[in-house]
């Protein structure tokens, strides 16, 4: 048992005991101000009138739990101290008894200070008799709040150390506290502050440990053997033998029969709760992300955990913001989607096993708020065990030769997010959104063609011999994944085709620098070094419309929910609402919007990329361009996105979007990320399809909004030369005279020589846009289109 109280009473409360066995004090009710003063004196050299009697304003730590979007589902907690305050009316009547039965059976006629008490203890402790304490349960209470209140470690030495100074001081804040609280005040404060052992703190958590019942619902053993523990916690621990022993002892011999004698319960009702086993085993309470209490939230925990730590409001260290959650008691509602994690989870499992090394990383963000809906992948959020390992070792060659074990099945890195080593991967033509949005936002519309090559010759530099450099040069030379996507593209078809070699003179025509300006407005992170230094001297980056940064899908997520916000990028949030304890709604967490382009620019470039996707454009065509075709018809919304692949296929992407929610989703290797394994469209496809299906059930069919400008989507139309019969060099002299770029185009029937031109495809284009000549063969043919043929964008 530990030291309570004993030897507190030196020579000093001789005058203090004296006066009350001599008749000193008058009643019980008016504490001896004259004997105190000389106790106080010679205690610690001052006046008992000069003590202090206030005590500081604290909170004791409180538990910051963490619900689902629903306000509901309990996904995490964090503590210091496993305490939650709970009002006395929610407390059981037993509970109440049990603990003045065991602490302070005169509770109720003190005034703060048991003066027979003192005097007893006394006599006994200077006798040789058993020590005894005589601390009233009010004095105990200031005790726990002056340990709380400390700001200092030598202020919580004085408040809990052994001396007569400490029980005058004791004493002192105790008079003064009856005078201002109500006894059911001191009770409940006592109750919700005092240590029950095995981590539980006030009797909220004490009910949890040991009974997994609200303290309303405590019968009489449970009340009294809780009561017992608080004397001393570590030594009427129940789950080990000798503390089982003694607080069993203490309940039915002391506890118990002090319930029975002040009238709270009978002696029947004592001798049934004397039947009752007294646990031997406690409930394991979860602290923080690993122990949630389902493995696909645990991402999602991590994910709001280190949201919380980056934010200045919640305190100017991180040693700051972790004790504000850990001790501050908030309610915190956060914007995952259960419904919609657990579909994702599903679809991830059917399609990927948890123990492969490649993993499946899907992100959903709910465009205009930034509120992230789903977080989810094929691993388990949990700390392989060290003696009992599960993870397989790790593909890297390096890692492989020392035995280091992978990221898989089982992992505490941000995968999707972001953060600590995780910088990212390689998302492909994903990129490509950007360029398109700066070439809108430079003038350069949808409908704007482009010859593009099946190697295209840059202005930007590779390096001499390198794998993409031109030949006998170190000017870079990018291809297409088939050499039959040649031709004239516009943003819908070389968008949805997704065209190398259209994209790559589209950003050299408006300037990767400002196609990097744009991917930083809608949330890029530049994390690597490797990447700054390239953003750095952006305009050189030519082959960032190939994303060849890295990135997480998170972040992609949330670039492209940009688009269906209207141009507006809202920063990434797992916060719903934050709530203090004490009930006040704070605003930390809520969305913090810019407008990073314009509306028309935001809803053009999404019209565009709806082709990718077997969407079909309001603005103009898409062609028949489609790279992941099948998703309008698997999600049964209006879609919009993109599929993205690396070299060598080492990471593949699908983005795709709703009004309602925008889902990234990535299939790479998070261990080694120069591997050789090639990521498989159709698994990643399928999964980021499915699971969006399954969100958007029931929910109603949105349009996404056209611009209001035309001339965002169309441009500004010129009339073509008419060039029909012309030989081909006149042809091609005239178009370009007249600004625009001409293309020799197939060969087809018509009545003008053969080899001379027989029209141009387009009657009015975009200056400075593609024109494409059609050469004769000198074969007239009446079903032929007129020379001019469709206008764009039909």
């Amino acid at each position: 048992m530990r030291r309570r109280d004993h030897n507190i009473f030196t020579n000093a409360t001789s005058l203090l005991v004296c006066g009350l066995l001599a008749g000193v004090v008058v009643a019980a009710a008016a504490f001896p101000a004259a004997a105190m003063s000389g106790l106080a004196a010679k205690a610690g050299g001052t006046s008992f009138a000069s003590l202090p009697s206030e005590l500081k304003d604290f909170s004791s730590p409180q538990i910051t739990r963490v619900y689902a979007s629903d306000g509901k589902t309990l996904l995490s907690q964090f503590y210091d101290e496993f305490r939650s305050d709970v009002p006395l009316k929610d407390i059981s009547k037993n509970m109440q008894a049990a603990i003045i039965a065991a602490e302070d059976r005169k509770f109720y006629e003190h005034n703060g200070v048991d003066l027979k008490g003192v005097a007893r203890a006394f006599v006994s402790n200077n006798q040789g008799g058993a020590q005894q304490g005589a601390s009233t349960l009010t004095m105990q209470y200031v005790r726990m709040s002056l340990a709380y209140s400390a700001t200092n470690p030598q202020e919580v030495i004085d408040a809990t150390k052994d001396t007569p100074k400490r029980k005058v001081t004791e004493m002192k804040y105790a008079l003064q506290i009856e005078k201002q609280l109500s006894k059911e005040q001191i009770l409940e404060r006592y109750l919700n502050i005092a240590p029950f052992g095995n981590q539980a703190y006030g009797i909220y958590a004490a009910s949890q440990v040991y009974f997994n019942k609200k303290p309303k619902d405590l019968d009489a053993a449970e009340a009294a053997m809780l009561a017992g523990m608080v004397k001393a916690p570590t030594s009427f621990n129940p789950t080990i033998k000798t503390g089982h022993e003694q607080i069993q002892a203490r309940r039915d011999n002391y506890i118990l029969p002090g319930m029975v004698e002040m009238g709270a319960i009978t002696q029947a009702d004592a001798d049934k709760a004397k039947t009752e086993k007294i646990p031997t085993k406690v409930k394991s309470v979860g602290n923080g992300c690993v122990s949630v209490a389902k493995n696909n939230w645990g991402f999602f925990c991590d994910y709001f955990y280190r949201w919380w730590m980056s934010q200045e409001a919640f305190g100017a260290t991180t040693y700051d913001r972790e004790r504000r959650l850990k001790s501050g008691g908030y309610k915190v509602v956060t914007t995952i989607d259960l419904k919609g994690q657990a579909s994702a989870r599903a679809e991830i499992a059917e399609r990927q096993s948890d123990s492969s090394k490649n993993a499946l990383l899907l992100a959903g963000v709910e465009p205009g708020t930034g509120k992230v809906r789903v977080l989810a992948t094929n691993r388990k959020y949990a700390l392989d065990d060290p003696d009992h390992p599960t993870n397989q070792i790790s593909p890297d060659p390096k890692k492989k030769a020392k035995k280091i074990r992978g990221s898989f099945p089982k992992t505490t890195n941000p995968l999707i997010t972001g953060g600590g080593d995780i910088s990212g991967y390689q998302a492909g033509s994903v990129y490509k959104m950007f360029t398109m949005v700066a070439a809108l936002e430079k003038g350069v519309p949808l409908s704007y063609p482009i010859n593009a090559p099946a190697v295209f010759h840059s202005k930007y530099k590779a390096g001499y011999g390198t794998p993409s450099s031109c030949p006998n040069s170190d000017d870079w030379c990018p291809r297409n994944a088939s050499a039959k996507e040649a031709g004239v593209f516009n943003m819908w078809t070389g968008f949805g085709k997704s065209v190398n070699t259209f994209f790559v003179p589209l950003e050299q025509k408006v300037g990767a620098d400002s196609v990097v300006a744009v991917a930083k407005r809608f949330g890029i992170q530049f994390r690597t070094k490797v990447d700054q230094d390239n953003a750095a001297n952006a305009a050189g980056w030519g082959a960032f419309t190939l994303g060849v940064m890295d990135s997480t899908p998170l972040e992609m997520a949330n670039a492209y929910a940009t688009l269906a916000g209207d141009g507006k990028y809202c920063e990434a949030t797992p916060v719903e609402q934050i709530t203090t304890n004490d009930g006040e709604k704070i605003d930390v967490g809520k969305p913090h919007c810019i407008q990073a382009t314009t509306k028309d620019v935001a809803r053009a470039a999404l019209d565009a990329a709806r082709c990718p996707v077997g969407d079909s454009a309001q603005l103009g065509s898409c062609g028949g361009s489609s790279t992941a075709g099948d998703t309008r018809g698997i999600v049964d919304h209006p879609v919009f996105g993109k599929t993205g692949t690396t070299d060598n296929s080492k990471t593949a992407s699908l983005i795709v979007g709703t009004t309602s929610l925008v889902m990234a989703g990535y299939m790479a290797v998070p261990d080694w990320q120069n591997h050789t394994d090639q990521m498989s469209h159709p698994i990643i496809n399928k999964t980021v399809q499915h699971a969006l299906a399954d969100y958007m059930k029931g929910k109603p069919s949105v349009q996404f909004k056209k611009p209001g400008n035309d001339k965002v989507s169309i441009g500004d139309l010129r009339s073509v030369p008419d060039v029909t019969c012309d030989s081909m060099s006149s042809a091609k002299d005239k178009i370009s005279g007249a600004g625009f770029d001409p293309v020799t185009g197939p060969t087809v029937d018509s009545d003008c020589p053969a080899g001379t031109a027989a029209g141009t495809t387009e009657e009015r284009t975009i200056k400075g846009g593609a024109v494409t000549i059609n050469v004769s063969n000198g074969k007239k043919n009446q079903q032929n289109p007129p020379p001019g043929g469709n206008p764009p964008g039909r």
